[in-house]
């Protein structure tokens, strides 16, 4: 009994691994036959587990959705996060979910083994949150397209006074924002949306096969989208330091690097006002030169006249 409850609970942490199992790579895994999976899932099914089966040679098992929440299993890593991810939506990160976090919160931290409580603590004692420092994300948008990523289900939303049909695959956190990676249907063309920004509700679409995911890598497209959005400036700047130690002083969202040599890099950033590039790449300390675009050229040399100027009438 104590070997097949075992691996009864082996078997729903796999399946709650991945939106499909194959049978056959379910028995691999679980180092039994294919027929004692199948009498294995007929056993969470008793126990209240939605999993749906897809007959045939190449079917597979997946969770449902049924009408009561069974227990979840959790590791020691996926605790520790869901209970941080608790706190912080309980201090407001995501509008409506303040109370429904605390509650959740609370009967987590009652079975946390202490090892895990006091990592827990640890990690919330070093976060701080200032009033109005993240965009409020509505918990019922996170929630949906979160969904809509797992099941590789197209969804519909507003957004810039448009309504744009995607096949959703990453939500991506950037600084102080949540971003949505996504095919845009109707631009035939990989798009990165801001979920605080969407003025829709989420409508459900069908179901998709997922592609490639661009260069292989959701946070970096991310990244590398937001640097090169249509700011009013565009601006490059070559570094006279290896891109390592640039790179060291440089947030992704912010802009690119580009190794010129082993020496110097390039940066491409952008903004809508000249002053907040300026003072960006003042402020990393390195040598630079500004090569485009002029209007840069010429709001830094008026500020470097400025700064020396107050130098030296202070002496």
């Amino acid at each position: 009994m104590l070997q097949t409850s075992a691996r009864l609970l082996r078997l729903l942490s796999l399946l709650q691994s991945r939106p499909d199992w194959p049978g056959t790579e379910l028995a691999e895994r679980l180092g039994v036959t294919t027929r004692t999976v199948r009498r294995d899932i007929d056993r969470l099914r008793d126990l209240g587990y939605p999993v749906d089966s897809t007959p045939g040679i190449a079917g597979g098992y997946r969770l449902g959705v049924g009408a009561a929440l069974p227990p979840l299993l959790l590791d020691d890593d996926e605790a520790v996060a869901v209970a941080v991810g608790l706190r912080a939506a309980a201090a407001g990160w995501v509008t409506g979910m303040d109370e429904s976090s605390l509650r959740a919160l609370s009967k987590i931290e009652q079975i946390l083994p202490s090892r895990l409580r006091h990592r827990v603590n640890g990690l919330q004692s070093a976060i701080m949150l200032l009033p109005g420092d993240c965009p409020v994300v509505d918990a019922d948008v996170l929630t949906a397209l979160a969904a809509a990523c797992r099941a590789h289900e197209g969804v519909r939303f507003g957004y810039r006074d448009a309504t744009r049909r995607v096949e959703p695959y990453r939500l991506v956190r950037a600084g102080r924002n949540w971003y949505l990676l996504a095919y845009d249907l109707d631009r035939d063309d990989w798009r990165t949306f801001r979920v605080d920004r969407l003025t829709a509700p989420v409508q459900p679409g069908p179901r998709f096969t997922p592609r490639p995911e661009p260069e292989g890598d959701a946070a970096k497209y991310v990244a590398d989208s937001l640097a090169r959005a249509p700011y009013r400036y565009q601006a490059t700047i070559l570094f006279h330091a290896p891109l390592e130690q640039v790179a060291q002083t440089s947030s992704p969202t912010a802009g690119r690097l580009e190794a010129r040599d082993e020496h110097s890099c390039l940066y491409y950033t952008g903004a809508e006002v000249l002053e907040a590039i300026a003072v960006y790449i003042v402020l990393k300390g390195f040598e630079f030169e500004v090569l485009d675009p002029p209007e840069l050229k010429e709001f830094v040399a008026g500020l470097a006249d400025r700064l020396a100027r107050s130098v030296a009438g202070a002496e």
